[in-house]
């Protein structure tokens, strides 16, 4: 009789742990499915909409700064403090899976973003002062690339 208790009190403590370790474990895995931050999101994950929303930023700090110095700024140092790129944002170029690029040139600029690894939901992105945002989940995009936006 004692032992038919203890079998029953082991086997519960079994089954709690099993589910504790079943919840544990599906809290870990990240989430199937992408779910869009606005209506016509072109991101594929959440590191892809993260990375279009630094090149966002980045955009609108330029396009605000060549408004009010009538050129492009020369490095992302010097967007800073410009719309919302802070000083951090702009010193960083290391943004969780992508590695941000920015290149000034004559009468504009070059920002890219590109993926620790490449696949179907880490694709790369290009953008010039035009703002157009390109992509490819096959090499590194370029101005040739379909646009996202």
């Amino acid at each position: 009789m004692i032992r038919r208790q203890v079998q029953r009190f082991c086997a519960g403590i079994l089954a709690v742990g099993m589910m504790a370790a079943g919840l544990v474990w599906a809290q870990a895995q990240p989430s199937a499915t992408y779910q869009p931050k606005f209506p016509g999101d072109p991101a594929r994950s959440e590191s892809e909409a993260q990375a279009l929303g630094y090149m966002r930023t980045v955009l609108r700090a330029e396009h605000a700064y060549k408004k009010r110095h009538n050129q492009y700024a020369e490095s992302l140092e010097a967007l800073a403090g410009t719309g919302s790129l802070t000083k951090r944002m702009a010193r960083t170029t290391d943004r969780g899976d992508y590695t941000a690029s920015f290149r000034s040139h004559h009468d504009g600029f070059v920002l890219t973003m590109t993926p620790k690894q490449m696949d179907s939901e880490h694709r790369s992105f290009y953008a010039e002062e035009d703002g157009a945002i390109h992509a490819d989940d096959q090499k590194p995009a370029d101005m040739d690339s379909p646009k996202v936006q």
